[in-house]
């Protein structure tokens, strides 16, 4: 679903910045520019109704979906590998450490004196 909407949303951005590109502006004469009067591709009436109601619902449609994509970014559809290794390991019985038996205290050994040792000649 979230992809299906995603497709939708990509594809009515784009028509929504060509249709948007395509209308000339008010007072400004570049639809010259682009290869002259483009009022008899759409009719006599012109570009500016189609155009217009064009836009209108592109942009209905974009609002639509990028509301939707936010709802189901809101909501948490899956876990990534990181979270399912906390929960493993939250689930994972622990082992109780095996109890060390008490041990007497072991007596220290008592320092030998060393004597320095004498060469011996032969």
């Amino acid at each position: 679903m979230i992809i299906f909407v995603t497709v939708i949303h990509v594809i009515v951005s784009i028509g929504l910045i060509l249709v948007v590109l395509l209308q000339t502006g008010k007072g400004a004469d570049m639809g010259a520019v682009f290869g002259g009067s483009s009022s008899t591709i759409f009719g006599s009436s012109g570009a500016g109704n189609f155009l217009t109601r064009l836009t209108t619902a592109m942009a209905i449609v974009f609002m639509i979906t990028s509301l939707t994509l936010g709802y189901f970014s809101g909501k948490k559809l899956s876990s990534s590998l990181f979270d399912r290794g906390k929960i493993e390991a939250e689930q994972a019985p622990r082992q109780p450490a095996p109890a060390a038996a008490p041990q007497a205290p072991q007596a220290t050994p008592q320092p030998q004196s060393q004597q320095p040792q004498q060469p011996t000649n032969p």
